[in-house]
């Protein structure tokens, strides 16, 4: 019978994603650039197989960010030790901001050459997401 992955390599695997896909980086050519096929990657990814400190120094070099990057905006309960690593942790994909069509849509964002209509796209899509919530809390409150 397999384990479940510890919560901190879940974690780890969970930046070393959003990392990749903020560059736009396949699985592939990551694993080629440390070595490993992409099914090795994946499997970081998810967290089944731990990093080890030289793969994770590797990583950080390839990813151009510092080895810190990796376990930045770790939750208390998997950073407190103890019983809470004994625990099943929420699957990774809970958090919106690691799905792939945030992901993309940020991208897309800085892609947007132009000062002022980048602006006039955030401040559209904050108006949005106001709206979203008032239509929400209006339905809530009937």
């Amino acid at each position: 019978m397999a384990s479940n992955p510890n919560p901190v390599d879940i974690h780890v695997g969970g930046r070393i994603r959003l990392r990749r896909t903020l560059l736009g980086m396949s699985q592939e050519k990551l694993g080629k650039a440390i070595g490993l096929t992409f099914q090795q990657v994946q499997k970081y990814e998810r967290g089944t197989n731990r990093v080890g400190s030289s793969r994770l120094f590797q990583l950080a070099k390839v990813l151009n960010v510092p080895v810190s990057f990796f376990f930045d905006d770790m939750p208390n309960e998997v950073s407190g030790g103890g019983a809470a690593l004994a625990e099943p942790s929420k699957p990774f994909e809970h958090n919106p901001f690691t799905k792939r069509e945030t992901l993309e849509l940020v991208r897309a964002y800085h892609k947007i050459g132009d000062r002022g209509v980048r602006k006039r796209v955030f401040e559209l899509v904050k108006a949005i997401a106001s709206d979203s919530e008032s239509l929400s809390a209006d339905t809530d409150a009937a």
